[in-house]
């Protein structure tokens, strides 16, 4: 039975794609910062308490892994946080390195134990989470934009560099996904521009072909077929789910 490693999977995104993983017949380990998220986990998906940013916590999750499974066949590098939202003239420095903290420094952090546990095996899967806000860039959100970039930078280096030992490694960029994050993101960018948080949810849908926001689901649907077999000759890509977005500045 293969096995998959998902960080901030708990909860959102991370728990959508932990139950679908689940559903294909993957064994299931988790992460999240919240033990109350962690404590709730559905049946046969098994958690820990870690925060991704941090390494002591992250290098004893992989020892872990290690130890109890003998191995880990895909990585999902899923954990980030939307960081504050201000025009660059008033952004916060502590906030901005909080969110490349959490979400630049998590993502390595998870590729450098996942490779340890995934090169003498020969072979391994990582999926990193960044956004489409990682291929265009977003208004008033220049640390959660920076870091998105960096994850596909950090992407592409470490399919390079593992591609030899038999390892993929790809990024999926999803557009606005429906949940509670998106809507606190919403409200942060309404407050910031002076519009109705119901004004900005209609210009994100507008701004897409297919003028809907993504749902979770079409995100877990992208890492099962990343994670497979079907997948074997697709490394180093930055792949969007976002139904075609073309406005990223939606007023």
């Amino acid at each position: 039975m293969k096995t998959v490693l998902i960080t901030a999977g708990a909860n959102g995104i991370g728990l959508v794609m932990a139950k679908a993983f689940q559903a294909a017949g993957y064994r299931v380990w988790v992460t999240d910062v919240d033990a109350a998220m962690i404590a709730a986990l559905p049946p046969g998906i098994r958690g820990s308490h870690v925060d991704a940013s941090h390494e002591t916590g992250m290098e004893s999750l992989f020892a872990d892994i290690g130890q109890v499974w003998g191995g880990l066949d895909v990585l999902c590098a899923n954990a980030g946080i939307k960081g504050p939202t201000a025009a660059i003239e008033d952004m916060p420095l502590e906030g901005w390195h909080q969110c490349l903290n959490v979400n630049l420094d998590g993502a390595m952090l998870a590729a450098k134990y996942g490779a340890r546990l995934m090169k003498p095996a020969g072979k391994g899967v990582m999926i990193f989470i960044s956004s489409t806000s990682g291929l265009y860039g977003t208004p008033y959100r220049a640390p959660y934009v920076a870091s998105k970039w960096g994850v596909i930078g950090l992407m592409k280096t470490v399919a390079m560099e593992l591609g030899p030992f038999g390892i993929r490694a790809n990024a999926i960029c999803p557009g606005s996904v429906n949940g509670p994050r998106i809507d606190r993101v919403i409200e942060a960018e309404a407050a910031a521009k002076g519009l109705t948080p119901d004004t900005v949810r209609q210009g994100y849908a507008s701004g897409t072909a297919m003028k809907r926001l993504t749902d979770p689901e079409d995100v877990a649907e992208m890492a099962l077929f990343l994670a497979s077999d079907a997948a074997r000759m697709v490394s180093g890509q930055a792949l969007a789910v976002d139904g075609m977005t073309y406005n990223v500045d939606p007023q």
